[in-house]
């Protein structure tokens, strides 16, 4: 974390009379190998336990941290974790799905530093096609309400990087999240269960998705991101059960895509059993270079060929709007809205859209719709499908 940066929360912290547990007093050791992981729990018992507003500090240097569950409710509600230094992950894998995980807390705030998984070891077993676990998710939220995740660092997660689970009032700003791009499944941000969150001014590159949305997602508002290598932002998949899901209210604005399979994209299960909705989405001024899928909808989402459902997607998707989005394709069909047979999209719009291909033979860039109705204003090229 900056210097300053720190310097002015120490100075905020001071004025609300914050009282400080640093986890080196309680025995942690910034040498990278000693097992820290009682030590920071024994500390954040303090803090949480405090009846006034508490700050747990991570001063500079590498701390070793295995499963840890920061776990509430805490006594007060202005909590504060100020990290200066590099929380590591132990290098080997376990059943676990979660490596540092918050859960039942209100009113904390994350100030700053690195949480390095190091998944390595994990994804080797996966990539040498072993029987291994899914991995651990590296930076989990769960169930708690009113959490700001400021300038954190998230890289090399066995699985997620960051997930946001049952929660609301949930911020992530500034963070940076990093993994190889042949590390699977570690989507950089996933939400599930959650309403009222806002992810803004934050850059990821990642083996799968920046930011996923999965089943009961609402009331989101996703800003100024920048994405890439990666698979892109994506609503989904959704509907691969038997239950009933949705997602609504989800603005994801001002996305720079670099090199990602995909930019804008909503996916589903081709799966009759599934039902639900997708509906009232904005995807807004989108700058794609070099994006596989620039703009796409899935209902026959299947990454595995050979195991699809081949069948008709119970999702039903209405009133998403597609708008200022603009840059290059590495594939001819820049804009793909294959919808569901039994339930055709509805109330798609596209609006100001100029997306141009930049593969060989200077070929024009093509619109794919199937079982789509919509309507487009402003210029769209490639001419659209609608």
């Amino acid at each position: 974390m900056e210097p300053k940066f720190l310097l002015l929360l120490l100075l905020y912290f001071s004025t609300l009379a914050m009282s400080a547990y640093n986890v080196v007093d309680f025995g942690a050791k910034p040498d990278g190998k000693t097992d820290s992981t009682k030590a920071f729990l024994l500390t954040w018992a303090k803090a949480c336990g405090d009846k006034n507003p508490a700050t747990m500090v991570v001063p500079s240097g590498p701390f070793l941290v295995g499963r840890a569950l920061f776990q509430g409710p805490c006594n007060n509600n202005k909590l504060g974790l100020v990290i200066k230094g590099t929380i590591l992950g132990k290098t080997d894998y376990s059943t676990a799905s979660e490596w540092i995980t918050f859960k039942y807390v209100k009113g904390l705030s994350i100030y700053g530093g690195t949480f390095n998984a190091r998944g390595q070891s994990l994804w080797a077993c996966k990539a040498a096609g072993h029987s291994c676990p899914n991995g651990s998710t590296a930076l989990t939220i769960s169930q708690a309400k009113n959490v700001l995740l400021s300038k954190v660092k998230v890289q090399n997660s066995q699985n997620f990087q960051i997930a946001i689970i049952f929660s609301q009032e949930i911020k992530v700003e500034g963070a940076t999240i990093t993994a190889p791009g042949n590390s699977p499944n570690t989507d950089g941000i996933h939400i599930h269960m959650s309403s009222f969150i806002t992810i803004t001014g934050s850059a990821m590159a990642t083996g799968d998705d920046c930011i996923s949305l999965g089943e009961g997602v609402s009331n989101a508002w996703i800003e100024n991101i920048k994405c890439g290598p990666g698979h892109g932002i994506s609503i989904g998949s959704l509907g691969d059960g038997t239950g009933t899901t949705m997602v609504q209210n989800v603005t994801v604005s001002s996305v720079v895509f670099t090199g990602t399979q995909n930019g804008f994209r909503v996916k589903t299960w081709a799966t009759p059993s599934s039902n639900g909705f997708v509906r009232d989405i904005t995807f807004q001024h989108g700058t794609m270079k070099n994006v596989g899928n620039p703009i796409m909808i899935d209902q026959n989402y299947c990454p595995v060929p050979g195991n699809c459902p081949n069948q008709s997607s119970g999702i039903k998707i209405s009133q998403v709007t597609f708008s200022d989005v603009h840059g290059t394709s590495s594939t001819q069909v820049a804009v793909k809205l294959d919808c569901s047979q039994s339930n055709p999209c509805q109330g798609i719009q596209l609006t100001n859209i100029k997306l141009s291909y930049n593969g060989k033979n200077h070929k024009l860039a093509k619109s794919f719709c199937r079982n789509v109705k919509g309507k487009n204003s402003g210029f769209v090229v490639p001419p659209s499908c609608l």
